[in-house]
């Protein structure tokens, strides 16, 4: 009997070795809360993969509507950054503040080895961008940019069939993002104050929108920059929208394929919806759930498919569960990734040269050795 229980007790003990620790959770502080964006992690069902354990906020009407609105503690909030990462020592800092202030609070954060995500785009500029990956590399943080579109299974199902061969070689892809306007759907005074600044923004639609484009673009073409970078703008709300383009177009050329992208705030309804255009078939990601495949079947019949998809798995179907596998170890991004740094500064570097184009009224082309 002596040696039964001995038994059982090495097994038990062996079995418990070999069972993996579970993680602790996340610890996230959040800088800033003029952007609308932050309800998706204030209200997200609680998860043993995270805890928010700071807000910096110096606005506190804002931080108390907030606060009162998703059940939280006042406890949370401090007037600053720096204040906040000192009292709370966050791993990991979620920006939802204006663009332009994603900057500085990699300055902040970096030099701590404080991870970053912020929200799209990365930055106002190619030269806020530039200097926030310098931080990230020397300090050896992770740096994230987070679209609502990165967690669209339709989009997803959509590579796998193009890189499955489904449709033939990708010809064309249009990529259409936007809303009626900020202003016309009602965004709160906070968001709407500085979302139609250029300085803060860096621009009007064309940032807000033009980066899901550029990002998606990006990832279907592997990390490949285009060619070639055209775009126009036009201001179709100036009592709305006084001092940003409202509604542009960037045609975005590669050695195989073109793309047209398409941010605007003049949509009558709001939408995020992708088009990949093979040899054989097209591919419509028309929402978050819902993709078609329309086969070619002699000069204008089609063959239609459509899925209506279920959301993707942990971690893959929400910023922050994919924020925590990143610093925890165990998720590694590739470069093209939607989320990963170096897709996010071709996107810059995209959006850069389509201002650019706006400007001279020009063709810009980017250098492939860059």
């Amino acid at each position: 009997m002596k040696l039964f229980i001995a038994l059982i007790c090495l097994t038990l003990s062996s079995m418990s070795q070999s069972q993996p620790t579970k993680q602790q959770p996340l610890k996230i502080g959040i800088a800033g809360l003029t952007h609308t964006h932050v309800h998706w992690l204030l209200g997200r069902a609680p998860a043993d993969d995270i805890e928010i354990v700071g807000i910096a906020e110096p606005n506190l009407e804002l931080a108390t509507r907030y606060i009162k609105q998703h059940g939280l503690s006042m406890d949370l909030v401090y007037p600053s950054l720096e204040e906040m990462i000192q009292k709370t020592k966050p791993e990991a800092v979620t920006a939802f503040g204006t663009i332009y202030e994603h900057l500085e609070v990699v300055q902040t954060c970096a030099p701590l080895g404080i991870h970053v995500m912020v929200e799209k785009p990365l930055a106002v500029s190619m030269d806020h961008a530039q200097k926030m990956a310098k931080l990230a590399l020397d300090h050896d943080i992770h740096l994230l940019t987070n679209y609502e579109t990165t967690w669209y299974p339709s989009n997803h199902k959509a590579r796998d069939l193009v890189e499955a061969d489904q449709i033939g070689e990708i010809r064309k892809i249009i990529v259409r993002d936007g809303h009626k306007g900020p202003k016309k759907i009602g965004v709160n005074e906070e968001f709407l104050e500085w979302l139609t600044d250029p300085k803060h923004n860096g621009g009007g639609a064309l940032m807000d929108f033009g980066c899901y484009g550029a990002n998606l673009m990006t990832w279907l073409m592997s990390g490949e920059r285009p060619l070639t970078v055209t775009a126009v703008a036009q201001q179709l709300q100036p009592e709305n929208n006084p001092d940003v383009e409202d509604d542009a177009t960037i045609l975005l050329t590669y050695a195989s394929c073109g793309a047209i992208i398409e941010p605007s705030w003049n949509w009558p309804i709001g939408r995020k919806d992708m088009e990949i255009y093979g040899e054989t078939g097209v591919l419509f990601a028309k929402d978050r759930n819902t993709l078609k495949l329309h086969m070619s079947e002699g000069y204008d019949g089609y063959e239609e498919t459509v899925w209506d998809l279920p959301e993707r798995p942990a971690p893959f179907h929400d910023p922050f569960a994919l924020l925590a596998a990143i610093v925890r170890g165990t998720h590694q991004l590739s470069p093209a990734d939607l989320s990963a740094l170096e897709n996010n500064l071709i996107v810059m570097e995209i959006l850069e040269a389509a201002k650019a184009s706006i400007e001279s009224k020009k063709t810009i082309s980017l250098t492939q050795d860059h």
